[in-house]
């Protein structure tokens, strides 16, 4: 394991499940060995307010709020919060709102699966297996709606391997 710490921003608008994709990724993380570090911002912390929150692993995490300018990944899942939230993300970082679009065709008839799907295509930038993140699904939703979001999150892997 590298000394590399990765850092992701999650950002939204509440309702969107910023929080509970973040969990996830926080979980994969941790069930890969890394030692992790989440935080969130819920602002007005309600549906239709600003919400973000931070994932930061690795070998050894200090902090668990990234700075501006220090993700590695930045996912948004909200148009209107990107402008705000790319101030974030490292001018080598990746940004994945341009998944956006696709992802809520995709879900277009599951809306509430959004943040899966979204979780999916971020997983194909990581170095966590794909068994970590699908022990993460099946953690974070404890036996409800854990098929339908492993389905989700795998075709969000397939979105981000296209």
């Amino acid at each position: 394991m590298s000394d590399k710490v990765y850092s992701i921003t999650f950002g939204g608008i509440g309702g969107q499940g910023i929080l509970k994709a973040s969990e996830i990724c926080g979980w994969a993380a941790v069930f890969a060995g890394y030692h992790v570090k989440k935080s969130e911002v819920h602002g007005m912390a309600q549906r239709g307010g600003s919400v973000e929150s931070h994932v930061r692993f690795g070998k050894r995490v200090y902090s668990p709020l990234v700075p501006a300018g220090g993700a590695d990944v930045l996912m948004c899942f909200h148009l209107e919060e990107h402008p705000r939230l790319q101030t974030f993300l490292k001018k080598e970082g990746i940004d994945l709102t341009a998944y956006l679009d696709r992802a809520t065709q995709a879900m277009a008839d599951n809306p509430r699966g959004l943040n899966t799907c979204l979780v999916g295509v971020l997983s194909t930038r990581l170095p966590i297996k794909e068994e970590h993140w699908i022990k993460a699904i099946e953690t974070v939703f404890r036996g409800k709606g854990v098929e339908e979001n492993k389905k989700v999150f795998l075709d969000g892997r397939k979105l981000g391997q296209s």
